[in-house]
């Protein structure tokens, strides 16, 4: 295991209590590496909870989209310890092992007619170019618009642009799955 390049701080971390309260009740009572990293900041912990909070149960969008385009993220990104927490989310979903298992590979991903319907071909390519080249093609985004509507287009778009600031601290800071 990989040491984090600032050490977190501990588990069993009680100040400031209503910050570390509001993310223990998001999270189900225990802070992972990422809370414990992110409360170096007070003020940016806070922030990241509220939005990020947001993203992952505040919107419309299907749920195994949001967690689809969170795991090629984490893939493309070399975040694994957002693949590792995701995954299992992904799952519960509604995806399978073997489109998360092509989610390996996303580029090969968002072709693979058998696996994936039109929808999450569309939301795997425009993961892709959101997140390698960040300009998105108008034929990429017309295809997601199409399926999915105005709102749940931005909103896709959001949590490709969040997750992509989640993995870029992980893999920054050296936060790996513990």
């Amino acid at each position: 295991m990989n040491a984090p390049r600032i050490p977190y701080l501990p588990a069993n971390l009680a100040e400031p209590a209503a910050l570390v309260s509001a993310i223990r009740a998001r999270r189900g009572g225990a802070l992972l590496e990422l809370d414990r990293m992110l409360l170096h900041s007070p003020a940016l912990a806070s922030g990241w909870n509220a939005f990020l909070g947001e993203v992952r149960s505040g919107l419309a969008l299907d749920p195994k989209l949001r967690e689809l385009a969170m795991c090629v993220v984490a893939v493309l990104n070399g975040a694994e310890y957002e693949f590792v927490h995701h995954a299992p989310v992904y799952l519960a979903a509604g995806g399978t092992q073997a489109q998360l298992d092509a989610m390996r590979d996303p580029e090969r991903a968002s072709g693979n007619t058998a696996l994936f319907d039109a929808t999450e071909r569309a939301a795997l390519a425009l993961t892709v170019e959101m997140t390698r080249s960040i300009r998105v093609e108008d034929g990429t985004f017309a295809a997601v618009r199409d399926q999915l509507g105005e709102q749940q287009t931005v909103e896709l778009v959001g949590v490709i642009a969040a997750y992509n600031m989640v993995s870029r601290f992980l893999v920054a800071l050296g936060v790996t799955p513990g």
